[in-house]
C-alpha cells in the first residue's frame, strides 16, 4: 500500500465544500487561518509542512466561521456605467460618455461626483482603470517624495502595480518602492500613510519599534489608517474585478 502523500505548501484542496489552500511561513509561531476575499479561499497556514495535517484540522473546527466569512466577502464585478466606486474615500458614480473618450474624474457633476467615460463594456472597465491607475501613481509619487525630503533621504523610483493582497513594497538595495493602485480608492490620509509605510522601510527594513517611531513621526497616530485598511480593504481589491 502506498503512504498517502502529505500536503504542501501551494496545495489547494475542497473539504467539506470549504476551499483551503496551504501555506508554510516558517516565522508562524503557530498554526492559524485567515480569508484571501480576493481569491475566495482560506488560507491554512502552519510553521513547517510538517504541522500542515494539524493547521487543516483547525481550519476544519473553524467551518462555521470561514463559511460565514467567505459568504461576506466583497462582490466583485468590472466597472461598468451606472455603478459606484470609492475615489479619495468617497463615493463617485460612473457614468458613460457615449463615445470613446478617456476617462475624467468630474467633482462637480450635477449628480454628484462622477467617472465620466467612452467605450462600452470591457472598453470602458479599461479606461475608468487607467485613470485610477494614473491617479494613484500622480498621488503616491508625490507624498512619497514629501516623506522622502522630510527624512533626508535620497528619491526612489516610484512605479503602480495590483498585487493580491500586499499595498506596498519597498526594495532598499535597488531603491523602489512598488504601490497598489487600488488604495487611491482611500480616503487622502490612509494614502499618505500607505506611502509613508515604505518610506520609512528605507530607514529600517523591519517592523521594530524604531520602525513605527519613524513612521509614528510622519503621519502621527497611524492605527485609524491601518484599521481602515483593515476593514475595507477586501472591498478595494475586488473593486472592477470580473
Amino acid at each position: 500500500m502506498f503512504a498517502k502523500p502529505r500536503p504542501g505548501h501551494g496545495e489547494k484542496l475542497e473539504i467539506d465544500g470549504l476551499p483551503l489552500r496551504l501555506s508554510v511561513n516558517r516565522r508562524a509561531r503557530r498554526v492559524s487561518v485567515r480569508i484571501d476575499a480576493r481569491a475566495g479561499e482560506a488560507v491554512v497556514t502552519a510553521p513547517s509542512e510538517r504541522a500542515l495535517p494539524q493547521a487543516i484540522d483547525f481550519a476544519l473546527s473553524r467551518r462555521d466561521w470561514i463559511a460565514e466569512h467567505l459568504a461576506r466577502r466583497p462582490h466583485s464585478a468590472p466597472f461598468a456605467p451606472g455603478g459606484e466606486i470609492l475615489f479619495g474615500g468617497r463615493s463617485v458614480r460612473l457614468i458613460a460618455s457615449g463615445n470613446a473618450a478617456a476617462a475624467r474624474l468630474v467633482p462637480d457633476h450635477p449628480e454628484g461626483p462622477a467617472i465620466i467615460s467612452g467605450g462600452e463594456d470591457d472598453a470602458f472597465h479599461r479606461r475608468v482603470e487607467r485613470l485610477l491607475r494614473a491617479e494613484a501613481k500622480a498621488a503616491l509619487t508625490a507624498r512619497t517624495r514629501v516623506h522622502l525630503e522630510r527624512l533626508g533621504l535620497k528619491p526612489v523610483r516610484v512605479s503602480i502595480g495590483d498585487p493580491a493582497s500586499r499595498w506596498g513594497s519597498c526594495s532598499p538595495h535597488n531603491r523602489s518602492i512598488r504601490y497598489s493602485w487600488r488604495v487611491v480608492m482611500a480616503p487622502p490620509e490612509v494614502l499618505d500613510y500607505l506611502a509613508a509605510h515604505e518610506v520609512a522601510h528605507l530607514v529600517h527594513g523591519d517592523h521594530s519599534p524604531a520602525y513605527w517611531s519613524v513612521v509614528h513621526g510622519l503621519v502621527g497616530d497611524h492605527r485609524p489608517f491601518r484599521k481602515w485598511l483593515r476593514d475595507h480593504g477586501p472591498a478595494l481589491h475586488a473593486a472592477g474585478r470580473a
